[in-house]
């Protein structure tokens, strides 16, 4: 397989980079970066340098390529149109070159994001698309302009993770950095809302998966972990593996809403979107779960590292890391 990936100097790119470098069916590794490395330096892949817009460097990543891996995705913006530009534009564009390079085979990462909170029964593919943010509305967006396209004889697969969590991963590691400090915020009562979570291994494993999937046309799939959670368990769990305990703050839904918007309101004084912000304080206060069982079936994919074993691996890498 040559493959061409984009995103792959982050999170979940750069630990699929080290699974298709370390599989023996894989004759080449083309990463498109715009600046920095990071995860991949020292790495014997093949740069690629320029972004998502730039059609050269997209042709040149492109050319001769078998397989197309599309991890590159913005997460937070202070406008709909930014995410629309670089989730739903920039993903059309690498489409459209891809199939007139002769590219067959492409797994797209969206996000439950797209489809919106579960509401108390975990949400399978055809479940109606309602996000309640910018970043799922695009995605959702994202997964509509796919479905429009008329693209006969390329075979897309369409990923959808909940929360991923992992080694390198920056986000829900603010909340670990919170409890090593003794301060476990919770939203909620600790057991609801639910939560779906899939360890990034696991991920990158059923996206390589997808690979092998060259039916015509488009597929989607949840991808997420070996159960559903809840607050309660992670702290507890966490509590355990760093050998400490911290105190407990339970928040009410409606507060983290007013916290987000006081906080993102106080940052744009500044010039700054934060990473706690309206749409993410809303996604905080919300349930997110989703089933697996369609992966299991057409891509033969079941998660293997459960709550424990993927937070232990987790929370080592941060302290070999000097991040706690």
């Amino acid at each position: 397989m040559k493959a061409f990936v984009t995103g792959g100097t982050g999170f979940i790119g750069s630990h699929l980079v080290d699974l298709l470098l370390a599989d023996e069916a894989t004759e080449e590794v083309r990463c498109l970066v715009r600046g920095r490395e990071k995860w991949l330096e020292g790495k014997p892949y093949q740069r690629i340098t320029g972004d998502l817009m730039d059609r050269e460097a997209l042709d040149a990543g492109l050319e001769g390529v078998d397989t197309v891996f599309h991890v590159a995705g913005m997460v937070k913006a202070p406008s709909q149109d930014e995410l629309n530009e670089a989730n739903v534009s920039a993903t059309e564009l690498l489409i459209r070159r891809a199939e007139a390079a002769g590219v067959r085979k492409m797994v797209i990462l969206s996000s439950l994001a797209a489809v919106g909170p579960s509401n108390g029964h975990p949400h399978r593919e055809e479940a109606e698309m309602k996000p309640v943010s910018m970043y799922g509305r695009s995605k959702m967006l994202m997964e509509q302009m796919i479905h429009d396209l008329e693209l006969p004889d390329l075979s897309i697969t369409i990923i959808r993770p909940p929360a991923v969590y992992g080694p390198r991963e920056d986000q829900i590691y603010t909340w670990f950095r919170m409890f090593n400090n003794r301060i476990s915020a919770i939203v909620g009562d600790g057991k609801k809302p639910e939560i779906s979570l899939v360890y990034v291994s696991d991920l990158v494993r059923a996206i390589r998966l997808a690979a092998e999937h060259r039916q015509p046309g488009v597929n989607t799939c949840f991808i997420t972990g070996p159960e559903i959670y809840n607050w309660e368990q992670i702290r507890k769990i966490t509590s355990h593996i760093l050998g400490k305990q911290a105190l407990p703050l339970y928040v009410r839904p409606g507060l983290v809403r007013k916290l987000g918007g006081f906080v993102e309101s106080a940052a744009s004084l500044i010039g700054v979107y934060p990473v706690l912000n309206r749409d993410k304080a809303n996604e905080l206060a919300l349930e997110w779960t989703c089933s697996g069982e369609r992966a299991a079936e057409e891509l033969g994919f079941r998660p293997t590292v459960s709550l424990e074993e993927g937070l232990s691996r987790t929370l080592h890498w941060y302290q070999q890391h000097d991040w706690l």
